[in-house]
Parts: C-alpha cells; structure tokens; sequence
C-alpha cells in the first residue's frame, strides 16, 4: 500500500498543494487530474520518491519511504516525461538492458513485447532514430516485463495513437486485476479504464 500523508508541496516559493493525503491499495487505478500548473508532476515525483515534500510524508508498506528506499523502488516503475532511454541502443539493447538491471527473473520474449507495442520491424533501429512517439514505446515496453507492483506514469500516452491507447489501457487493467497498483496523470480519456479510475483532481494553489 502507497500513502501520502499531508502533503505540501513548494516550488519557486509558490505551493502548488497543501495538507494532501492519499491511499493507493492493490487493484487502484488512480488518475491524478487537473490543468497546468497543478503539480501534478510534481506529486508523482513526490511519491516516488525523487523530490521531497515541504512537510508530510509518504509511506510504503506503512514505512516513510525514505527508511527502506531501495526496498520501495524495487517495487516501483516510474515513467516521467523524459522517455529515458539510451540513444545509442538499439529499441532491442535498451529492453534487454532494463531487464538485465530490473528485471533479471523475467521470461518475457522481448520481440514479442516490442511487437506488441507496435515496434515491429524496428527492434534493431537506434533510439537516436526513432521518432518521439516510437521512443516512448521503447520505455513503455519495460511495463510488460513485470516485476514491480506500484507503476507511476507521467502522461504515458503523448505522442502515442489511438491503437497504442488502448493496448496499454487494456495492459493497465491487466496490472490492477492481478493486484498491482497504478497512478497516472494523462489528458487521454481513459474510455476502456471508466468505472475503474479513481481521480484525484488538483487545482492550482493561489498562494505565492
């Protein structure tokens, strides 16, 4: 179980969110909504752990995360707005890379993972070549190499179409059913994932 417990988050000297608490259990599927500027991101790096909060905690497993962090980030698949690959792999390398780093027990065949995110035909292409949106699938096929239980996407879905929506909508409720846990920020309308989002919307703090 992931919780943030009163949260305040300040950036520049402006705060984006004050007093903000939340739970996450196996099975969520949680939307974290709102315009820019929000914090949306910034409440996702809060909760993995890759920035700090002005003042509350967050708490894995029902410990401050920063008390077991290489335990929480085993656990963890994290995707921010960068893609985060190497561009002098090929989309092939740089899954296998991740496995060997991440996911070492994985039996997952990488052609057919990259196949399913629609690369096919491009597993020997280097990063550097491909296009924005063939980059992201690159790092959204680390997602069906299993392994963690908690997955936190930053707008996973830019510069990915409308059939690469819903292969990995429907690989999002494949994860929660089996138990994992997602939270996700996208302006995509999640239309295979309705009844099953919960969404937390942010709204823009006027303090400065």
């Amino acid at each position: 179980m992931l919780e943030a417990r009163a949260l305040t988050c300040v950036r520049e000297e402006r705060t984006l969110f004050r007093e903000l608490s939340l739970r996450v259990e196996p099975g969520d599927l949680v939307q974290i909504a709102g315009p820019n500027g929000a914090g949306k991101t910034s409440l996702l790096r809060l909760l993995a752990g890759l920035s700090r909060p002005f003042s509350g905690e967050v708490l894995w497993q029902g410990e401050p995360i920063q008390h077991g962090r290489d335990g929480y980030h085993a656990e963890l698949f994290y995707l921010g707005h960068q893609a985060g690959i190497k561009h002098e792999l090929t989309a092939f390398e740089n899954l296998a890379f991740f496995r060997r780093m991440h996911h070492g027990q994985s039996q997952a065949n990488l052609w057919q993972v990259l196949a399913q995110v629609g690369l096919a035909g491009l597993e020997e292409q280097y990063a550097g070549q491909l296009s924005a949106g063939q980059k992201r699938r690159v790092a959204l096929a680390r997602l069906w190499l299993g392994g963690p239980r908690l997955w936190i996407l930053d707008e996973p879905f830019t510069a990915i179409d409308k059939h690469g929506v819903k292969v990995l909508e429907n690989l999002l409720l494949t994860h929660t059913d089996a138990g994992g846990m997602v939270l996700i920020t996208t302006h995509q309308d999640l239309s295979l994932c309705a009844g099953r989002v919960r969404t937390l919307t942010l709204t823009p703090s006027l303090e400065e």
